[in-house]
């Protein structure tokens, strides 16, 4: 352009404009022409290239399933101190001394009893840590079960959102522990190693995971109720051209030349 604008430094040529090429014109031309891997000779950086400039394609060519890669969510527990102080940086447990838009006075009532909560559950966890000699647990059932000891030894009711923040304050991800599985004893997926792969519409997903995802991942699955079908123009994957690169001794030599033409320059400067 004789004048970028922002980030726009190229268009596509127009006759009507004085000295701009007929770009408009090769692109109806090639269109008209409809010719699978029609090709053009231009003039790049000084050297003639033959470039694809035309594809005919069928629309699954352009097609694509979104899939959702599953692995399974795996954690060890352990209630040592250093995690019972991470029950602070739960949501759920800051909520319980957080009141609700009320009178002064049932307010100050509402926050007394959330943060007296809040220490029963810290010595809950500390007596369950006392319990378990501080035991690193790899098996979740496991781990509840012996939630459900403490509970029973210190007559402490704990409602299925405070056992929920206690797992998850205990819990760190461990790719040695045991799957952890809902009550179906279906595998849950971890959310943080959740990933998607493109899978062309002309090739079968279950090939292409079985190919591409499980020699990596052997645990992984895919959830198929979020699979989806998308389409694009991938641009370099049907018109890019190998190109080999030149040869070393011209690469050396075009380094050699520049070395040179730095080194002139400092010479003038330090002269």
């Amino acid at each position: 352009m004789k004048k970028s604008l922002g980030n726009k430094r190229n268009k596509i040529g127009d006759p009507g404009e004085p000295g701009e090429p007929d770009h408009l014109g090769e692109i109806t031309r090639i269109h008209g022409d409809c010719r699978h891997d029609d090709g053009r000779v231009s003039n790049i950086d000084g050297r003639d290239k033959r470039l694809t400039v035309s594809k005919v394609l069928d629309n699954a060519d352009l097609g694509y399933h979104k899939i959702t890669v599953e692995r399974p969510l795996r954690l060890n527990f352990q209630a040592s101190e250093a995690r019972i102080a991470r029950l602070d940086l739960q949501s759920g447990f800051r909520a319980l001394a957080t009141p609700r838009k009320m009178a002064e006075d049932a307010r100050r009532v509402e926050i007394e009893e959330g943060l007296n909560r809040q220490d029963a559950l810290r010595d809950f966890c500390r007596t369950l840590g006392e319990q378990t000699q501080e035991r690193l647990f790899t098996d979740r059932p496991e781990f509840q079960a012996a939630i459900s000891g403490t509970v029973r030894a210190t007559g402490l009711k704990l409602s299925l959102p405070e056992r929920k923040l206690i797992l998850a304050a205990l819990g760190e991800r461990d790719e040695q522990a045991a799957i952890c599985t809902d009550a179906q004893g279906n595998p849950e997926p971890d959310p943080e190693l959740r990933d998607t792969e493109i899978v062309p519409l002309t090739e079968a997903i279950q090939t292409y995971f079985e190919r591409e995802v499980l020699p990596h991942v052997p645990d992984a699955w895919i959830d198929h109720e979020k699979t989806r079908i998308g389409y694009e123009i991938p641009l370099n994957r049907h018109f890019y051209r190998y190109e080999p690169p030149r040869p070393l001794p011209e690469i050396e030599g075009d380094i050699k030349r520049l070395e040179q033409e730095i080194l002139t320059l400092l010479s003038e400067v330090t002269a």
